[in-house]
C-alpha cells in the first residue's frame, strides 16, 4: 500500500536533514491511541495514515465527555471537528475552549462545530460540488462541506434545484463543472442525484436525506430510489454528509493530483 502524502513528506524531509529522527518519530502516529479515562480511546493518527481528520459524533454524548474527547483531539492534533452537535454541547465545549485558548467556529446549519487549535488544512486542489434538491436537504449538505473543506478541498455548492424544477439545475450545475466529484442530497422520491449523474463526467455521489412523510418516508423512499438508479452512482446512508464529505474529498484529491 503506498504511503499516504503526510507520511511522504515526513520522511523526506528527515532523510534530507530538515527535522531530527525525534521530530519525525512524533510526526509518524498512525497507530497512536490514547485514553480518556474510561470513556474513550481516541485516534490521534488517523489524518496521517488516511488522510482525512478524526471526526467526532457529538449526538448522544454527554456534555462532559464530548468536550473532554474534542479538546484533546485539538491539543494533539491542532483540528478537530465535531458532528451533529446540539447548540448546549457547544457552549459546554466553549468553556473549556477559552481556557485553554482554542477557537471555536460553529456551523450552526450543518450543526457542526470545529476547534482549531494550529493552522487551517492545507489546500489541495481538490474540487467537490455539492447539489442539493431542496432547502431541507442543505442541513446535510453543510455536514458535507465542512468534512470536504477539513480534507483540503474546494467545495462549490448550488442549494435547492430539485428535479420538481428540473429548470432550475441547468444553470446552476454550470459553474460547478470544474468539480472532481459531486454529492448531491436530495429527500422525498431522491431522483436528482441520477439526473446529475445523467449529465456529468464526473463521480456523483448520492445522499438520501430524512425528509418525507407516509409510506417510506424519513429518507427511506430515497434511499430505495437512489440504489436504483439507471445512472451510476454511489449512495451512502440517510444524512450521512460525513461519509459522503469524506469519500469525494478523497476521490477529488486523487483527481487533483498531477
Amino acid at each position: 500500500m503506498p504511503a499516504h502524502s503526510a507520511l511522504s513528506e515526513i520522511l523526506a524531509q528527515y532523510k534530507d536533514g530538515k527535522i531530527p529522527l525525534e521530530t519525525a518519530a512524533e510526526a509518524i502516529e498512525g497507530l497512536r491511541l490514547e485514553h480518556i479515562g474510561d470513556i474513550a480511546r481516541i485516534d490521534l493518527g488517523r489524518n496521517v495514515r488516511c488522510g482525512m481528520p478524526e471526526v467526532v459524533l457529538g449526538q448522544g454524548k454527554d456534555p462532559r465527555h464530548l468536550s473532554e474527547i474534542a479538546i484533546r483531539h485539538a491539543e494533539a492534533a491542532g483540528r478537530c471537528v465535531v458532528t451533529r452537535i446540539s447548540p448546549e454541547q457547544v457552549e459546554g465545549v466553549r468553556v473549556i475552549a477559552d481556557q485553554k485558548g482554542i477557537a471555536l467556529e460553529y456551523r450552526e446549519t450543518g450543526s457542526v462545530l470545529i476547534l482549531g487549535n494550529g493552522p487551517a488544512p492545507k489546500p489541495t486542489g481538490g474540487i467537490v460540488g455539492i447539489i442539493t434538491a431542496g432547502t431541507s436537504d442543505i442541513r446535510v449538505a453543510e455536514e458535507a462541506k465542512v468534512i470536504a473543506e477539513e480534507m483540503g478541498c474546494r467545495v462549490l455548492t448550488a442549494y435547492d434545484v430539485g428535479a420538481a424544477g428540473i429548470h432550475r439545475l441547468f444553470p446552476a450545475l454550470k459553474p460547478l463543472l470544474s468539480a472532481h466529484a459531486f454529492i448531491v442530497c436530495a429527500g422525498r422520491e431522491g431522483t436528482l442525484p441520477s439526473v446529475v449523474a445523467g449529465l456529468v463526467d464526473k463521480p456523483v455521489i448520492g445522499v438520501p436525506v430524512s425528509v418525507g412523510y407516509g409510506y417510506m418516508g424519513e429518507g427511506q423512499a430515497a434511499l430505495a430510489s437512489m440504489l436504483q438508479s439507471c445512472s451510476v452512482i454511489s449512495v451512502v446512508n440517510i444524512d450521512a454528509g460525513f461519509t459522503a464529505g469524506a469519500f469525494a474529498a478523497r476521490v477529488a484529491n486523487l483527481g487533483a493530483k498531477p
